[in-house]
C-alpha cells in the first residue's frame, strides 16, 4: 500500500509551553499565566499556548493515517530542542519529509522510521517533535495497510507480545494538586499525583516542609476516600530538581535524610520521586542520581528515584540505565524523536532491570497519546502517563479507553 500524499495541519495541544528557567527563578502565578520576563530563547512570554502539527499520510486506497508532532511543556530546558511552533515547522515537513515518503510502500514501520530519523538539515537532525509525529503517522499507515492494530505492528516487528491486561496509568495534577488528587483516587488511578513541585519557596519549602505536609495530606486523603482497602496506589511526585536546590545537588546524605521522612509520611504507600536534582548537565546529573541511589539503597530507604532532566534521548536512557542513575527512567516520548526510540528504550530498560516509565508531556494531543498507548501495550513498561493536559479526567480517559479497545478487539479476534 503506497503513500500518495502528505498533508499537514496546525493544531493545539492539551496544555502550554512553559519557560522552566523563568519559573524556577521565581516567576509568580497570575491566574493561569505567569508574571515576569521569559528567560529561555524563543519564548515571548513565560507561558505560551501549546502547538502541534498533524501529519496525515494519504494511502492509495484513500485511507488516511496520521500522527501529531508535539514537544514537551518545558521546551528548550534540560538539553531539549527549542520551542516548537507550527508555522516554523510545517514548511520543514513539506520540504524534507514529504519527498521521502510519497510513493513509498507503507510496509515496514522500523525501516521507514529509521530512514526518516536519519534526515539531516544543515548537519542537524530534524526537531524531535517532527520525528515524533511523523513516526506515529508511519506506524498508523503500516497498521492500516496490513489491517493490524498499531500495537500488533510493534509487537510483530520487535518480537514482542501485546499485553492482555492494562498497563498501570500515572496521572498528573499540575498545580491543582489537591482537587485533582481527589479525582485520581475516585477513578482508581494506579499511580498519582505528579504534584508539580517546581519551586522551592512556594511548593517544596526551604526545609522541605511544604512537600512533607502535602505527602501527609495525600496519604490520609487516599485512606479517607478509597472504597476498597486493597486500593494502594504508588505515590509518584515530580520535584523538578527542587530537593537538590534546597539541600545541595551533591549532598546525598541530607537528601536521603529528607527522602526518608517522605517515605515515612507516605506509608503504607510506595513513593517515587522524579527529578530530585537538576545538576545542569548530562554527566553530572547521571553521577548525582547514581550516588543518591547508592545512598538510599545502602540505608534501605525504599524510595525510587526517577530520572527525567538530562535523560532525553534513547542514548541518554541507555546511559542512565547502564550507570544505575536512579531506579527508573522517564522515557519522555516527544524528547526521543521517533517513537521507535521510545519502543527501544522501554525494551532496553526492561532487559537491564531498570524501571521503564513510558511518559511524555501534558503538552501533547489525544492522537499522540493513543499511539503511545499502542506502543506500550506491545512493550509493556512499568507505567504509562495519562496525557495530554493536567485536568486528570481527559488524559486518564484517553489512556484507559485506548488500552481497553486493544484488549477487547484482540479478544474478539479482530
Amino acid at each position: 500500500m503506497k503513500i500518495v500524499n502528505v498533508v499537514c495541519s496546525a493544531g493545539r495541544t492539551g496544555f502550554f509551553f512553559d519557560d522552566q528557567k523563568a519559573i524556577k527563578a521565581g516567576a509568580v502565578h497570575n491566574g493561569e499565566t505567569y508574571v515576569g520576563q521569559p528567560a529561555t530563547e524563543g519564548f515571548k512570554s513565560i507561558r505560551m499556548p501549546g502547538e502541534s502539527i498533524s501529519v496525515m499520510l494519504v494511502l492509495e486506497d484513500g485511507q488516511i493515517a496520521y500522527g501529531d508532532c508535539a514537544a514537551v511543556q518545558y521546551s528548550g530546558a534540560g538539553g531539549r530542542d527549542p520551542l516548537f511552533l507550527a508555522k516554523d515547522f510545517i514548511p520543514v515537513i513539506e520540504k524534507y519529509i514529504k519527498p521521502v515518503l510519497v510513493g513509498r510502500e507503507a510496509d515496514n514501520f522500523r525501516n521507514l522510521t529509521k530512514e526518516m530519523e536519519s534526515i539531516q538539515v544543515e548537519g542537524k537532525r530534524l526537531h524531535t517533535a517532527i520525528r515524533y509525529g511523523v513516526s506515529q503517522a508511519i506506524l498508523d499507515a503500516v497498521a492500516k495497510s496490513s489491517k493490524r492494530l498499531m500495537a500488533e505492528v510493534v509487537a510483530d516487528e520487535y518480537g514482542l507480545t501485546v499485553s492482555d491486561k492494562m498497563i498501570p496509568v500515572f496521572t498528573q495534577s499540575g498545580d491543582n494538586r489537591y482537587d485533582n488528587s481527589d479525582k485520581m483516587i475516585i477513578k482508581g488511578a494506579q499511580i498519582l499525583p505528579h504534584a508539580l513541585i517546581n519551586n522551592v519557596e512556594t511548593k517544596l519549602g526551604k526545609d522541605g516542609s511544604l512537600l512533607l505536609e502535602y505527602v501527609k495530606w495525600l496519604r490520609n486523603r487516599i485512606i479517607e476516600l478509597r472504597t476498597d482497602e486493597s486500593y494502594s496506589p504508588i505515590l509518584h511526585i515530580d520535584v523538578y530538581g527542587t530537593i537538590g536546590q534546597a539541600f545541595g545537588d551533591e549532598n546525598y546524605k541530607a537528601m536521603a535524610d529528607y527522602l526518608a521522612t517522605l517515605e515515612e509520611a507516605a506509608a503504607p504507600f510506595h513513593l517515587r520521586i522524579e527529578g530530585p536534582m537538576d545538576a545542569g548537565a548530562r554527566e553530572k546529573q547521571m553521577i548525582c542520581l547514581r550516588e543518591l541511589r547508592k545512598e538510599l539503597d545502602s540505608r534501605n530507604i525504599n524510595v525510587e528515584l526517577v530520572a527525567d532532566e538530562w535523560c532525553n534521548t534513547l542514548e541518554d536512557v541507555i546511559y542512565f540505565c547502564d550507570n544505575k542513575a536512579g531506579h527508573m527512567a522517564q522515557i519522555k516520548t516527544p524528547d526521543l524523536g521517533g517513537i521507535n526510540n521510545t519502543i527501544e528504550a522501554v525494551i532496553y530498560c526492561k532487559k537491564h532491570g531498570f524501571g521503564a516509565y513510558q511518559g511524555g508531556t501534558c503538552n501533547e494531543t489525544d492522537r499522540s497519546a493513543q499511539v503511545c498507548v499502542n506502543c506500550a501495550m506491545a512493550t509493556q513498561p512499568d507505567q504509562i502517563l495519562a496525557k495530554p493536559g493536567m485536568g486528570v479526567d481527559e488524559g486518564y480517559m484517553i489512556a484507559y479507553n485506548e488500552m481497553n479497545r486493544i484488549i477487547a478487539l484482540r479478544k474478539a479476534g479482530l
